[in-house]
């Protein structure tokens, strides 16, 4: 079954096409990958599926009524709050009932390694960002999650970290999109994925499908178009 299903979708900005005809379908329960080097237009795809921008062309159709959870690529949060405050203000703007989000926060924290919820935002690394991010995009228990380099600046420990908790979330049922440049992780835990380059799909990839390593074919895919 289709969670997600985009078509020929397509995006321009100031006259150059960033993202161009570009279909594929994600399908429920599974770890999708969006790959490709700086520029391929993998965030700008994850902006129009969430509808943070306009297409220019194309369709998003997704099963209706899911709930969505989103990482962005560079997450900013008030610098004064703590990691609790800042899940209290976006449980708040989900409407989220005071008493389940009392329930939530706790173990949000604990399953993004953030315990020590005093420590000011402004204090914080990029690592320990991109975890509060993950705990931010969790709130409301969401059927699809959409993760923009979630291991951006995190440390070899924390990477592995965080690639065990979004196996877990797999086999919980959840369905994730994850944009990342660590091939190895995405090997590790994605289903299927696609390889961009300026816009355009060059490659359609599937676990246990390969004879060589997902590194090879990208390489082989970016570096010979």
């Amino acid at each position: 079954m289709e969670m997600l299903s985009c078509s020929h979708l397509k995006k321009i900005y100031q006259k150059q096409c960033v993202v161009n005809e570009l279909s594929f379908s994600v399908r429920k329960g599974e770890a999708f990958a969006l790959l490709g080097s700086n520029g391929a237009g993998k965030t700008t795809t994850i902006k129009m599926i969430l509808g943070l921008i306009p297409k220019d062309g194309g369709t998003v159709e997704r099963q209706a009524d899911i709930r969505i959870g989103y990482s962005p690529e560079t997450p900013y949060f008030h610098p004064f709050l703590n990691a609790r405050e800042v899940l209290e203000f976006y449980g708040g703007l989900q409407n989220i009932p005071k008493k389940e989000l009392k329930e939530q926060i706790p173990m949000l924290l604990e399953r993004a390694g953030l315990e020590d919820s005093k420590t000011k935002v402004k204090n914080y690394s990029k690592g320990m960002l991109q975890r509060l991010a993950l705990a931010q995009a969790l709130l409301g228990d969401p059927q699809l999650l959409i993760l923009d380099e979630p291991s951006a600046g995190l440390d070899a420990l924390g990477r592995v970290e965080m690639m065990h908790t979004i196996q877990s979330l797999k086999e919980e049922g959840r369905t994730i999109i994850i944009n990342s440049h660590i091939l190895n992780d995405i090997e590790r835990v994605c289903d299927r994925g696609i390889i961009m380059k300026k816009g355009n799909l060059l490659y359609e990839w599937e676990k246990g499908k390969e004879v060589r390593s997902l590194e090879e074919i990208f390489v082989d895919r970016i570096g010979g178009n």
